[in-house]
C-alpha cells in the first residue's frame, strides 16, 4: 500500500509488515506494538493514520508508533450507517467470531469510533467460519459496499443487502462450493470473484456467471495450468483484467483471450497473493515460492521488490 506521504507499506504471512522510506527499509513485528505477525490488509484512514487488519485484532501506525486498538463499540449492531470515508474490517479472530460479536459481521470505522455492524445471516451448525471475511472490502461506484467471505459476497446498497452465495449460484458440497479468496470491481462496474478451487465468477449486477467455466480452459492448452485457484484480481489501465492464482501462475483477459504468464514468461513466483495498483497505475503482482513484489513491462516481468 501506498500512503499518502509517498511510503509503501508491505505486510506479510507471518514476519509483520514492512515499511520503505526513502529507499530504506524498517520492519515492525508483534514486539512493535503489532496485534499479530499476519498482516492481511493495510489501509490510509482521513486522518493519515495507517491501519494494519491483522490476522487477529487491529493496529495503526501515527507516524511514529504502532499501537493495538482495542476499543469496540457492540450498540446497534443491526445498524448500517455508511460515510463516505469508512474504513471496515473483518472480525477480530482469524476466523469464526466471539462471544460480542455473536454471528458473522464485519466492524465499521467512521474515524472515530469501532463498530460492529452483523451480517444479516444466521450461520447453520458446522459453519462458523463460512462467513468470515477474507477479502478487503469494496466501495463500488453505484455505493454498494462489498465483502469476500469464504462462503458468499455480501453487498450492501445503503437499504438492501446482497447476497451471493451456494444457494444463488446453485452449487452446493457435491459439485464444489464457493470458497472466495478475491474480489474486484473493473472499470465497467462488473464484480469479479476469485476462489480458490472453483475459478472465478463475474457479477453484473444483474445475472452472475461463471467466467472460468465460460472459457471452456483446457489444461493441454496450457501447460496443465487452470484458472481454478484464484488468489488475487487487479485490472490494468489498458481494461485488461490480471488474475493471480496459486500454482498456475498470471493470467490476462483482454475481453477476447486470456493469457497465461509463468516462469518460463519471466514470472517467477509459484503463487499470487495479491495484485495492488499503484498510484500512478501500474501492477505490482505481490507473490511467493519465491517471495517477491513484480511489474509487467508489456513484454517481461521487472521486480520491484
Amino acid at each position: 500500500m501506498e500512503d499518502s506521504k509517498g511510503n509503501t507499506w508491505i505486510g506479510s504471512h507471518s514476519e509483520g509488515v514492512c515499511l520503505i522510506r526513502n529507499g530504506k527499509f524498517k520492519y515492525f513485528t508483534i514486539a512493535d506494538g503489532l496485534s499479530d505477525n499476519q498482516v492481511r490488509n493495510i489501509y490510509e484512514d482521513q486522518h493519515g493514520l495507517i491501519w494494519f487488519e491483522c490476522g487477529r485484532g487491529l493496529s495503526f501506525y501515527d507516524g511514529q508508533h504502532i499501537t493495538v486498538y482495542d476499543q469496540r463499540n457492540y450498540d446497534f449492531k443491526n445498524k448500517w450507517s455508511p460515510t463516505s470515508n469508512d474504513l471496515w474490517f473483518k472480525g477480530d479472530l482469524s476466523t469464526g467470531y466471539n462471544a460480542r460479536e455473536e454471528q458473522p459481521g464485519v466492524y465499521q470505522y467512521d474515524g472515530n469510533t469501532l463498530s460492529f455492524r452483523k451480517f444479516p445471516i444466521a450461520p447453520k451448525g458446522g459453519e462458523e467460519n463460512y462467513f468470515s471475511v477474507t477479502t478487503p472490502f469494496i466501495k463500488a461506484k453505484n455505493g454498494t459496499l462489498w465483502f469476500g467471505t469464504y462462503g458468499a459476497v455480501i453487498g450492501y446498497t445503503g437499504s438492501t443487502f446482497k447476497i451471493i452465495d451456494n444457494t444463488y449460484l446453485g452449487l452446493n458440497e457435491a459439485n464444489a462450493a464457493l470458497h472466495i479468496r478475491s474480489i474486484m470491481e473493473d472499470r465497467n462496474g462488473n464484480l469479479w470473484i476469485g476462489n480458490n478451487g472453483i475459478g472465478v465468477f463475474k457479477y453484473d449486477g444483474n445475472k452472475t456467471i461463471h467466467f472460468s467455466k465460460q472459457q471452456s480452459i483446457k489444461k493441454d492448452d496450457f501447460n496443465g495450468n487452470t484458472l481454478d485457484r484464484v488468489f488475487a484480481l487487479g485490472e490494468d489501465s489498458k481494461g485488461n483484467i490480471w488474475f493471480g492464482t496459486v500454482k498456475s501462475g498470471l493470467w490476462k483477459f483482454d475481453g477476447i483471450s486470456l493469457t497465461n504468464f509463468t516462469k518460463k514468461d519471466g514470472f517467477p513466483s509459484g503463487q499470487v497473493w495479491t495484485i495492488y495498483k499503484t498510484i500512478n497505475g501500474t501492477l505490482w503482482f505481490c507473490g511467493a515460492n519465491p517471495s517477491g513484489i513484480y511489474k509487467f513491462n508489456g513484454k517481461t516481468f521487472e521486480r520491484v521488490y
